[in-house]
C-alpha cells in the first residue's frame, strides 16, 4: 500500500523502523507508524485480502516507542490516521482517542484522519466536535491533502482553514455542539453537563432536546442504580454482621462446653481420687485381715483340739483368705483416657449410677465378670444383673455388645 505521493512529500525525511508494528491477529490487521518531516506521526493499517476491519485498541504502547525513538517526548507533534479498511472502532479505542487529545494537549498540534468511509465520517466528526480548541482536527479527503493541511499548520497557516474545528459556519457550530453533547454523555460519561440547546423556534431546537432528555434519563438511571448498588451493599454488610455475631455466638457456646466439659472431667478425677482413696484404705484393711487370718491358721494349727473340728476351722479360714479381694482386685488406676470415657459416658447417658460408671469402664477394660465382682464386692450373678441394667440404659438391641459399644463411643480429646 502506497502512503504518500511523491509530489507533496518528496522534500519531507520519512523514517520507518521494523518494529513500529503492532500485530492483531484476532482483529486481523497489523498496526504500523512511520514518521515524517521530524515529528508528523503516520499510522495505518495492513490487512489480509483488503477486508474491512473493526480498530479495538490504539496501541499507545507502540506510539510512546515511536515518540521515543525519535525524540518527541516533550515536543509538539503531530499524528495522521490512514482509515483505508476502517469501517468502525470499539467504544475502548474511542476512550483512548480521546485520551490522547486531551492528555497530550497543548503538545499534540494536528489530529488528522484521511480515506474517511462513510460509516466512519459521523465517529471523527464528532472527535472534531470535542477536541480542545489547542488541537486542530483534519478531515481529508486524501493522503496528500492530510499532508498539505498539517505542514500548513506547522508553518502557521491554520488560522483561517476551513478543515480545522473553529466555528465558521452556524450550522457548522450547531453540529459540532451537538455532536460534542454526544460525545460527552457517551464517550466521557460527562453527564451532569448542561446541554446548550437553539431557540425553541430553531429547526434543530428538538434533537437537542431529546438529547438532553436522554441525559436526564441516564441521570435517573444511574441514580436508581446507585440505590440498588447501596442496598444491596447495605444487606451485605447486614449479612455479613449477623455471620459474625453467629461466629461469635457459637465460639462463646463452644468455650463453655469446653469449660462445662473441663469442670466434668476435674469432678469425675476428684470423684475417683476419692474413690482410689477408699479402696487403698479398704486394701490396707483387707491385707490387714488375711495376715491376721493366716496368724489365726498358724494359732489354730498348733492348737490341741479335735482334728475334724480343727479341718473344718482350717477350711473356713481359707475359703476367707482365697475370696478376698486383695487377691483379684484389679488394676483399675486411672489414665486421663479413661476419664474421658467417664465423662462423655456420663454427659450422653445421664441416668447411669456411680456404680455402672465404673462397671462400664471395667468393661471398657477388658475385665471378666469374674474379675469385676471382685472388684466391686458382688457375686458374679450381681454384676450380670448390673450388665443387663446398663444394656438397657444404653439402648442397646439384643444381640448388641456393651463391650463393643464402648469401644466404638467417640470420645473428644
Amino acid at each position: 500500500m502506497t502512503h504518500q505521493n511523491t509530489a507533496v512529500t518528496g522534500a519531507l525525511d520519512t523514517v520507518s523502523k521494523s518494529h513500529w508494528k503492532s500485530h492483531h491477529p484476532v482483529a486481523g490487521y497489523t498496526k504500523e507508524m512511520s514518521v515524517i518531516d521530524g515529528n508528523i506521526i503516520h499510522t495505518w493499517v495492513e490487512v489480509n485480502d483488503e477486508q474491512n476491519i473493526v480498530l479495538d485498541f490504539m496501541d499507545s504502547e507502540l506510539l510512546q516507542l515511536v515518540l521515543t525513538e525519535s525524540d518527541l517526548l516533550n515536543k509538539q507533534f503531530h499524528i495522521l490516521f490512514d482509515l483505508s479498511h476502517i469501517s468502525s472502532i470499539t467504544f475502548g479505542y474511542k476512550q483512548a482517542i480521546t485520551n490522547l487529545i486531551f492528555n497530550w494537549s497543548p503538545i499534540l498540534g494536528v489530529v488528522g484522519f484521511y480515506n474517511i468511509a462513510d460509516s466512519m465520517r459521523i465517529i471523527v466528526d464528532t472527535f472534531a466536535a470535542i477536541a480542545p480548541e489547542p488541537i486542530c482536527v483534519i478531515l481529508a479527503e486524501t493522503y496528500e491533502k492530510a499532508i498539505e493541511y498539517t505542514i500548513a499548520f506547522k508553518r502557521g497557516k491554520h488560522a483561517s482553514m476551513e478543515y480545522c474545528s473553529e466555528k465558521i459556519l452556524a450550522d457548522h457550530a450547531l453540529k459540532k455542539r451537538f455532536l460534542e453533547a454526544i460525545a460527552r454523555i457517551s464517550w466521557l460519561d460527562m453527564l451532569d453537563e448542561q446541554i446548550t440547546t437553539p431557540p425553541p423556534d430553531h429547526h434543530y431546537y428538538q434533537f437537542f432536546k431529546a438529547i438532553d432528555s436522554l441525559r436526564s434519563d441516564l441521570i435517573a438511571r444511574e441514580a436508581k442504580k446507585e440505590s440498588e448498588l447501596q442496598l444491596l451493599k447495605q444487606d451485605f454488610e447486614h449479612r455479613i454482621t449477623q455471620m459474625v455475631i453467629k461466629i461469635n455466638a457459637q465460639t462463646e457456646v463452644n468455650k463453655k462446653s469446653s469449660r462445662d466439659m473441663e469442670n466434668e472431667i476435674a469432678a469425675l478425677t476428684k470423684r475417683i481420687e476419692s474413690r482410689d482413696m477408699e479402696l487403698t484404705k479398704l486394701t490396707t484393711v483387707i491385707t490387714d485381715n488375711k495376715r491376721r487370718l493366716r496368724d489365726l491358721l498358724d494359732q489354730i494349727g498348733s492348737l490341741e483340739i479335735e482334728p475334724g473340728v480343727k479341718s473344718t476351722i482350717t477350711n473356713y479360714c481359707l475359703n476367707l483368705i482365697d475370696k478376698a479381694v486383695i487377691d483379684k482386685q484389679p488394676d483399675i488406676e486411672l489414665r486421663r483416657s479413661d476419664s474421658l470415657f467417664l465423662s462423655t459416658l456420663q454427659k450422653k447417658f445421664p441416668n447411669l449410677s456411680s456404680r455402672e460408671l465404673r462397671i462400664s469402664l471395667l468393661v471398657k477394660l477388658n475385665y471378666d465378670t469374674s474379675q469385676i465382682a471382685s472388684s466391686i464386692g458382688l457375686s458374679t450373678r450381681g454384676i450380670e444383673s448390673i450388665r443387663y441394667r446398663i444394656h438397657k440404659k444404653l439402648g442397646l438391641g439384643k444381640h448388641q455388645s456393651i463391650k463393643s459399644f464402648f469401644s466404638e463411643l467417640p470420645i473428644p480429646f
